[in-house]
């Protein structure tokens, strides 16, 4: 099997090369294409997780529902799909883009950073979570409007682009149904691949 790869970008969310996702993430992490998403069900609850103890970035933190990286070659939406399905068992009914042009950089105690165009997507679900314990330690549902304004006030403790997200995510609005669309073309160019483009 080919090791798993994830796109570099530049300043501008282009394309910049691929690196391997096993060795991209150190004390000095290129940029690099990744994503967020916030599940909801039908009843409007969100889905939280505890990212697994071994994770290399933020092992055991709290967060939202899901963060992955596109495969070269790979649309963006179809890799929130697809990691949806693999990290949470779950099938989603739809999935849009929200904060399409978010980016961070964070970095933990021991030096390791993230740095990441990392738009948000919101997808809502009639599943209930299977996890893969390799990625994910807990899960919980949650009311969006108290987990958020419990985050902003230092209650809850989150990962450093949960917290960030949340902030943009308040001027949308207290109901995560109504959030704006963004437009396709408001995503990095980096999400929409060129024909051909993925590396086997």
């Amino acid at each position: 099997m080919s090791e798993e790869r994830v796109i570099l970008v530049d300043e501008h969310g282009r394309p910049a090369g691929t690196a391997e996702k096993a060795a991209v993430h150190g004390m000095d992490t290129p940029l690099h294409l990744a994503f967020s998403c916030y599940v909801f069900d039908s009843d409007g609850r969100f889905l939280i997780t505890r990212r697994a103890d071994d994770k290399k970035t933020w092992p055991g933190v709290w967060t939202n529902s899901c963060c992955g990286h596109p495969a070269p070659g790979e649309p963006l939406t179809v890799a929130v799909a697809r990691r949806l399905r693999q990290e949470l068992g779950l099938t989603t009914n739809r999935v849009d883009p929200v904060l399409p042009r978010f980016r961070y950089r964070a970095v933990m105690d021991n030096g390791m950073v993230e740095n990441e165009v990392c738009p948000v997507f919101r997808a809502t679900t009639d599943g209930e979570p299977e996890v893969d314990e390799a990625e994910v330690a807990d899960f919980a549902w949650t009311d969006w409007t108290e987990f958020a304004t419990d985050v902003l006030a230092g209650r809850r403790a989150v990962s450093p682009w949960c917290r960030w997200q949340i902030e943009q995510l308040g001027p949308l609005g207290s109901r995560p149904d109504r959030w704006p669309v963004a437009e396709q073309r408001e995503l990095p160019p980096a999400a929409f691949p060129e024909p051909g483009s993925a590396v086997p």
